[in-house]
Formats: structure tokens, sequence, C-alpha cells
């Protein structure tokens, strides 16, 4: 076994005593964490799968259609790197073509002239919008070459009113159009709706507490949280929500709905348990499926860089310096 430093050891320690401390009444069970959610944060309902006779309905009403992004980058720093960016629209029935889309960004080109690794903000701002565009871009043109039943976002909606407001704009005037149900699935909760609210009862509790902690093995298989409107800050912008074990994993996934299509939230969070294999990780498997394939691996962007770029040009402004520790 490698040797640890012992300094390191201490503070990994000490790093344990500060969380179980932060989260004692969590962890402790100092607090009936059940009864808290019911009382004060929104409706559980235990949930049914669909059988084949709804799914059989769904499958001649056009199935579903399930959107993901991906981007990855290759070179060094500001402004010698190059990032590209996919984006995949799979339906679930076998005769409608997967939609492609992509882009492709590099600083050398582009017209900033300062360096916007100095504003870590500004960089993940402009990722963000490139990513929820091709995004939204790849979801239109799918449902407009043949209408769904649903059409599920992977990840949460609230992104593309900030990063993609206005094509977001004409895909759901689209989908209340054509009566397509829009959706979006939520794998890395990151929202703080329950936290808040224990703090709030909990005043020595400090720091950020997010969902996805508080709510660790606290629903049941199947069990659904129906977030009140008044506490979904989402509802802002237009979206309801809610969480759902979908697996017999602990971890819960989210689920948001825009907001004129409120009523079906719990018929869509039946869709994705009735899509997720109840000894996987929460994910429906037909997501999974979708951000395998559109996945930009750094083994691939390498690839298509060596063959479409001039070797130049690519080891000019593109490789690293501990990329070319390598070669």
């Amino acid at each position: 076994m490698l040797s640890i430093n012992d300094e390191l050891k201490t503070k990994l320690t000490d790093l344990n005593g500060e969380i179980a401390k932060k989260y004692s009444p969590i962890l402790n069970n100092n607090l009936d964490m059940k009864l808290f959610l019911e009382q004060n944060i929104g409706t559980i309902v235990t949930l049914k799968k669909l059988d084949d006779k709804e799914l059989a309905r769904i499958k001649e009403k056009g199935g579903l259609i399930a959107v993901d992004g991906s981007t990855n980058r290759k070179g060094g720093s500001f402004p010698h790197y190059i990032e590209l960016y996919q984006g995949l629209a799979k339906s679930t029935n076998p005769d409608v073509d997967d939609v492609y889309l992509t882009d492709i960004y590099t600083p050398i080109l582009s017209e900033i002239k300062e360096n916007p690794l100095e504003d870590v903000e500004l960089e993940t701002d402009e990722k963000n919008w490139r990513l929820a565009q091709i995004e939204v871009k790849t979801a239109l043109e799918s449902v407009k070459k043949k209408t769904p039943y649903a059409l599920v976002m992977d990840g949460g909606l609230i992104r593309y009113t900030i990063y993609a407001k206005e094509l977001w704009k004409e895909l759901v005037e689209y989908c209340l159009l054509n009566d397509v149900i829009l959706f979006g699935t939520i794998k890395d909760i990151k929202t703080k709706i329950i936290g808040e609210e224990i703090k709030n009862r909990y005043e020595d509790l400090k720091g950020l507490i997010y969902d996805r902690e508080v709510l660790f093995g606290q629903l049941q298989y199947k069990e659904m949280l129906v977030i009140y409107d008044e506490l979904n800050k989402k509802e802002q912008s237009g979206f309801s929500s809610g969480f759902l074990r979908s697996s017999k994993s602990p971890n819960v996934i989210g689920i948001d709905i825009i907001e004129e299509q409120r009523h079906l939230l719990v018929d869509m969070a039946r869709l994705v348990l009735t899509l997720t294999p109840e000894n996987s990780r929460g994910v429906p498997l037909f997501l999974d499926i979708v951000d395998k394939e559109v996945k930009i691996s750094d083994d691939l962007i390498k690839a298509l860089l060596e063959k479409y770029l001039d070797r130049d040009i690519y080891e000019r402004l593109f490789v690293s310096e501990r990329d070319k520790r390598n070669l």
C-alpha cells in the first residue's frame, strides 16, 4: 500500500468529524425526516409501473424521444483549445431516425480579446450556453420530424430558460400545440429546497444542505415526493417538479415538467419508473443508452482532430504541454 502523509490522514479525519457534526440532526435521526417531508415539503405518493396496455398506448401515440448533449475539450489554456459539442435525440420507435447535431468552438477564431479563464463563471456560462443551445435545437428538429407522445430532456429544464431562452420558448410552444408532453429527468440533484426548510427549523445547522443528501434512503422504492408549488422555486420559471426513488438504490432522481402540463407529472414519473431497472442506479435504461451514444470521449475528440486537422495546426494550437509528454 502506498504511504500516506500523516498530515493528510489528520485532515481527512478532521473533515469526517466536521461533516458528521454538520449533519448530526439528519444522521442521528433526531428528525423524523419522512414526517417532516409530508408536513413541510410535499405529498408522498406510491407509484405503479405502467402496464402493457398503457405502454402500447404510448407507442401508438409516437413513443418517447429522449435528448441529451455532450461536450469535450482538447488543448491547453486560453486560447489554445477546441471544444466539440454534440446533441442526440433518440426515439423508442425504431422507425424514427436519430437526430444528431454538432457544434465546434475555439477562442482562436473568436472576437474575445481577454482571457475568459480569469473569470470561471464566464467560461462556464459560455459552455452551458452552447450545450443548452445544441440540446434544444436537437429536440426541436426531432419532434418536428416525427411527433412523439412525450419528449424527455436529460437534466433539469430551468437551465434552458437561462441559456436557450428563445429556442426553449419555441420548443414549449410546439409541444403544447402538438400535445407533446415535455419533461426532464435530473440524475445529479443540486437543489436545496428541503435543506433550506430544515435550516429554518434547526438554526444551528450551517452551510448549504442539498436535497440529494437529505433524501438519501428516505423514500421507499416507487415512492415520489411531489413538491408543493409554494416551495418550488422552479414554478417561477414555469415548471413543477418532484423527487422519485425509481430503483432500489437509496438515491433519488428529480423530475421537472412544464407548468401547463403539471397534471401529468405523476404520469411521467410512472413512465420513468417503468423504464428504470429496479436494481440500477435509478436512471431509465433508455436515457443511459442516449447518454452513452452522444458522449464525446477523450479518444474520440483526439482521433477526430488528428484526422481532420493539418498536423502542424493540430500540434501548434491544440496540443498542450502535458499532451506533448506522451507524444
